[in-house]
């Protein structure tokens, strides 16, 4: 190394995950990991197999990042800018429809990690559910003879996900809707879910300790962009 030279600054996963929650707080490092398997970021290893990210890397995730916020842009397309600019040449972004998009989540359409799994971590009984929902005890009746609410398997209590389809069923019925309208709601989620899981499979197969993380980071992307294109072609379709 060259006199008064200085090496190049080395972070920890941890410590770029810190760097980056300021502006992107839905960033997690399994994230992280998945986009490091897709080579959009290439870390340094310790010889005790430790990851070390560079400046750069953190440049190129704040770049990946804020493409598929801000643009949506699909990874392919990113990796495709990100080499462009390494080879130093232009990156003409297409004109945005409809105006800028609006701030992260300030279009109220949920993203990635809230689609993270309950886990039990919420634990309600029915009085609970009816109370913190707004639901009367005929509507969730009705929706639980459809299959739309239910306990958790094995148990008399509710979950966080449940309260969530509650709380949700609870501002339809505002305005007329009822249990039995409900269903082609949850067929169509079922339907969903069932291509989710189709796509995710092949990942949760693949060996390796990040596999599993991998594969949920997918799920969640996949779910939230499953949202965002049915609330674009409600928008469309009015």
């Amino acid at each position: 190394m060259r006199r008064g030279s200085a090496a190049p600054s080395l972070f920890s996963i941890g410590e770029v995950l810190a760097q980056l929650r300021g502006d992107f707080p839905d960033v997690t490092i399994s994230k992280i990991r998945f986009l490091e398997s897709l080579g959009l970021v290439e870390p340094v290893r310790t010889p005790s197999n430790y990851r070390k990210f560079t400046g750069r890397d953190v440049d190129r995730l704040r770049y990946v990042l804020a493409a598929q916020r801000d643009r949506f842009l699909p990874l392919r397309r990113i990796r495709a800018e990100l080499d462009a600019i390494e080879r130093g040449e232009p990156v003409v972004e297409p004109p945005r429809l409809g105006g800028p998009r609006p701030a992260d989540g300030a279009d109220g359409l949920p993203g990635p990690e809230s689609f993270a799994r309950d886990d039990g971590r919420s634990r309600l009984n029915r009085d609970e559910l009816l109370e913190q929902s707004g639901l009367d005890e005929a509507m969730l009746t009705a929706m639980e003879s459809y299959g739309i609410v239910s306990p958790r398997q094995g148990t008399t209590h509710y979950d966080g996900d449940m309260l969530a389809v509650a709380q949700a069923a609870a501002g339809l019925a505002v305005f007329g809707v009822e249990a039995r309208h409900l269903r082609g709601f949850r067929t169509a989620a079922e339907r969903e879910m069932g291509l989710i899981e189709q796509l995710v499979v092949p990942l949760r197969r693949q060996r390796g300790t990040d596999a599993r993380g991998r594969a949920d980071v997918v799920e969640r992307e996949l779910a939230a962009a499953c949202v965002r294109l049915h609330a674009a072609l409600l928008r469309a379709g009015r």
